[in-house]
């Protein structure tokens, strides 16, 4: 069985940055403290229990991916002023995403905030790849998408801890991963599994008779690209005006501007930056 790196959140953001670059998944430890964690779950414990794991999905594909024993909540920074605020801006996704994503765009934001709950009998996902939602763009490419999973309980592999296969962001596409090359992310509620949208990864199975993993995915890609959530009808301007410049800016409604770089502007409204006309209450 393979292992995950762990850090605690104060270790210093180059350490962190550089074993997820070597081996494409980190486990960081106390990113969020007890307090916020209760606070989240208290929030969020009543949107929660009115989801349905039977519910609709998308299509048959998305149906079977995650079955019918997970609850989902989704748009979660329309949802959670805590999750936007802490979770979304934390100093180190931000780092990361510098680190990892700006260099290939003008800014990068979110690509979805998505609340799982794999309850009993949830099955294991099938190990993918997140950067495959962007098919039609073919390697080689630049990295497109940071992506995790935040635990909101603690996280262990009976009862749905996702599974990561450390250095598979180096393989070639067509490589399978065996079991032996498994790690999986069994971690204390608050942490979280960093991993670049090029690791193979998945949803664990949850074999327990009582318990329910409940845990964000999140992940961030380039601002030029297309995201899976559509964040702005998700979090429309009436909620979107209660945030932070910083978290307006990751959930889409600032522009992509590439002026600088003889680029363009991508995501304008009346020529102007949208922020402007959020927060002058034109939208």
């Amino acid at each position: 069985m393979a292992n995950i790196a762990r850090y605690s959140v104060t270790t210093p953001l180059e350490t962190i940055g550089n074993s997820l670059e070597q081996d494409g998944a980190v486990i960081v430890e106390g990113l969020l403290d007890a307090p916020t964690v209760e606070q989240i779950n208290r929030e969020l414990d009543p949107l929660v229990a009115a989801t349905d794991p039977a519910m609709a999905h998308l299509n048959p594909g998305v149906a079977a991916f995650y079955g019918t024993h997970v609850r989902h909540l989704t748009g979660l920074a329309g949802k959670s002023e805590i999750f936007a605020e802490r979770v979304m801006c934390h100093p180190v996704y931000l780092a990361l995403c510098d680190r990892f994503l700006l260099p290939n765009c003008a800014e990068y934001q979110l690509n979805l905030g998505h609340l799982m709950e794999r309850g009993p009998g949830a099955h294991g996902q099938m190990i993918h790849r997140d950067e495959a939602v962007w098919k039609h763009y073919q390697p080689p490419r630049p990295l497109l998408q940071l992506a995790s999973v935040v635990a909101l309980v603690d996280f262990t592999r009976e009862n749905g801890a996702t599974v990561v296969v450390p250095g598979s962001h180096r393989w070639p596409e067509e490589r399978e991963a065996t079991e032996a090359e498994y790690a999986y992310a069994d971690m204390p509620a608050g942490s979280a599994v960093i991993y670049l949208g090029t690791t193979l990864h998945a949803g664990g199975a949850n074999t327990t008779a009582n318990e329910w993993r409940r845990g964000f995915h999140m992940s961030y890609t380039l601002g030029w690209l297309r995201t899976e959530e559509n964040n702005m009808l998700a979090i429309p301007p009436a909620q979107a005006r209660r945030l932070s410049n910083r978290a307006q800016r990751l959930i889409g409604y600032g522009v992509h501007d590439a002026i600088k770089i003889q680029g363009g502007y991508l995501g304008m409204v009346d020529m102007r930056d949208p922020i402007e006309l959020l927060n002058a209450g034109q939208l």
